[in-house]
């Protein structure tokens, strides 16, 4: 019986959290890039003041890594033209400077740091190998202008 009212705690804490807090972002990729944010690089746990304090800090873990997870997958089954217009809305809501933006994003890879552990190795290099060629095309279209059709 406790294990079941934990899986309702847990899909309460999801629910709250996606409509409360991801719902707000523009697209699954700025959904992405936040929960990977909550999560702490030095010890792997997810960090939400908010929800620890209603939920508790277990719940927390479990549901932030679900939801991470499902995010990051989906972002590798959407086509490459719908995952260019969602960083091109990203790296533009986040700073001024696009151009400069860009190319730190190509050489320093933050978005690497977006993957949820226990991804396999395959699935790690997809999603960054997705993410190099679109911003090389970002930074080679500022450069030289979009292509014409």
């Amino acid at each position: 019986m406790e294990s079941l009212e934990r899986f309702r705690q847990t899909q309460r804490l999801i629910e709250d959290f996606t409509e409360q807090t991801l719902a707000a972002l523009p697209g699954d990729l700025a959904r992405l890039l936040h929960v990977a944010s909550l999560r702490d690089l030095s010890s792997g746990r997810y960090k939400h003041a908010g929800l620890s304090v209603r939920y508790g800090d277990e719940a927390v873990q479990q549901a932030l890594a679900f939801c991470h997870e499902q995010l990051f997958l989906r972002i590798l089954e959407m086509p490459l033209e719908q995952l260019e217009r969602e960083l091109r809305r990203y790296l533009a809501s986040v700073a001024e400077d696009f151009e400069e933006v860009a190319k730190w994003w190509q050489t320093q890879e933050p978005f690497c740091a977006a993957v949820p552990d226990g991804m396999p190795d395959y699935l790690r290099e997809l999603f960054a190998s997705n993410l190099r060629v679109l911003l090389r095309v970002l930074t080679a279209e500022r450069t030289t202008g979009p292509p014409t059709a």
